[in-house]
């Protein structure tokens, strides 16, 4: 079988001396960002402060538009930001402080979300009189569709909750949780750092209020390039409490009340992470000219092939079968996998570990078939060998 997502890559320079599988954490550089960022470093050697003028100011929006055909959003409602943290606190700023009558001070999201985004919400509650209610998974590694439906109701202010889940890539059901949200009044902010670029979505067949994520993972963007979905009629609704000079309607102005921007740029703040912004754009290109549908027909099929693997190897995967239930990363575990993960990465065989979950092993359009079998193989002899052992001890001083 031929395998036409091949061709892309060369344009990956790390993939030439690793085994790289670890695209839900770091995806790999394309070689063209390399010269994307001596374009930056060009253009502010050679135009200085006039490269304001001819691009830089606009660049939280205009490369928020190719974020935004990835996603399924409309040019014009995506905002690009350093991380997913500050997106989260913009949106709660937008309902804070809540009105001294207000019934609607729950924040309902489940015990699986990303860590920073749970801090978000916590540090606000303390001040703001938030209740939180934390849904409960009773494996660690997913969570009861019925048990979330029921915790949003009529207090319900926010339902910040993650697409794909980062320890176990269980791709939850988003659209029944903004329906129900949406039933009793409720807004929902869906995490899609680990789906987008590796699971279709689009946000406006799912009608979801805001969706934020970030380029690090399969995007192959890099860091500091995160970035906001607002739905478009909510736009104009909302004035962010986390603002800066970029938000305001006249930011040249330089007026000393805020008048915010009648577009996306509200939702902005201070000055962005200009070099971050150019080193994401050859990642959203390659994803863009790909298209997320054929990304996601080859990673159901490596992932389905991982799991065969390592069940056939007698490992343990724990992460969902069902691959309708799935993100891109197969999770396999081992009562000794953050010895064996320490042991493979030494090998060159780039993945990770999370507790409770396993060795995390995440083939992305770029990876060959051969190199499912070769980690799994790996894996394998590193544990009937009990090769961890000595880095075992290592890790122990």
């Amino acid at each position: 079988m031929t395998d036409e997502l091949l061709k892309w890559r060369s344009e990956f320079p790390i993939l030439e001396k690793t085994v790289y599988l670890i695209s839900h954490s770091l995806g790999a550089m394309p070689r063209e960002t390399y010269d994307r960022l001596h374009e930056y470093a060009s253009v502010w050697a050679t135009r200085g402060v006039r490269a304001w003028a001819e691009g830089w100011w606009d660049m939280p929006v205009t490369i928020g538009n190719e974020v935004a055909h990835i996603i399924g959003a409309d040019e014009g409602t995506v905002a690009m930001h350093q991380n997913v943290s500050i997106c989260q606190s913009l949106i709660l700023s937008c309902f804070l402080p809540l009105p001294e009558n207000s019934t609607r001070r729950k924040i309902v999201y489940s015990e699986l979300n990303f860590p920073s985004v749970m801090y978000v919400y916590d540090a606000h509650a303390r001040d703001h009189g938030l209740r939180i209610d934390i849904v409960k998974s009773d494996d660690g590694i997913t969570v009861p569709l019925e048990r979330m439906l029921a915790a949003v109701d009529e207090d319900t202010l926010l339902v910040p909750i993650s697409h794909v889940l980062y320890k176990s890539a269980f791709l939850q059901d988003a659209q029944a949780i903004i329906e129900r949200a949406h039933e009793v009044g409720a807004r929902v902010i869906l995490d899609v750092y680990q789906s987008a670029g590796t699971v279709p979505f689009n946000v406006k067949e799912l009608k979801v209020d805001f969706a934020t994520g970030g380029s690090v993972k399969w995007l192959c963007g890099g860091p500091g390039a995160g970035y906001l979905y607002v739905r478009p009629n909510l736009i104009d609704q909302l004035e962010p409490k986390t603002t800066g000079w970029m938000a305001h309607e006249h930011p040249f102005a330089f007026e000393t009340e805020m008048h915010y921007a009648p577009n996306i740029t509200r939702f902005l703040h201070g000055s962005p992470a200009i070099p971050a912004l150019y080193a994401a754009k050859s990642g959203y290109r390659i994803i863009n000219e790909i298209g997320v549908a054929a990304i996601r027909e080859k990673s159901v099929r490596q992932t389905e092939a991982l799991i065969a693997l390592a069940e056939e190897a007698g490992f343990r995967v724990t992460s969902p079968k069902d691959p309708a239930r799935r993100g891109g990363t197969i999770t396999v575990w081992d009562d000794n996998a953050a010895a064996i993960t320490k042991e493979l990465i030494r090998r060159e065989f780039i993945v990770d570990y999370r507790p409770g979950a396993g060795v995390r092993i995440s083939p992305h359009f770029y990876t060959k078939d051969e190199e499912l079998a070769l980690v799994i193989a790996e894996m394998k002899k590193i544990r009937d060998h009990q090769e961890y052992q000595a880095e075992q001890a290592d890790a122990a001083f």
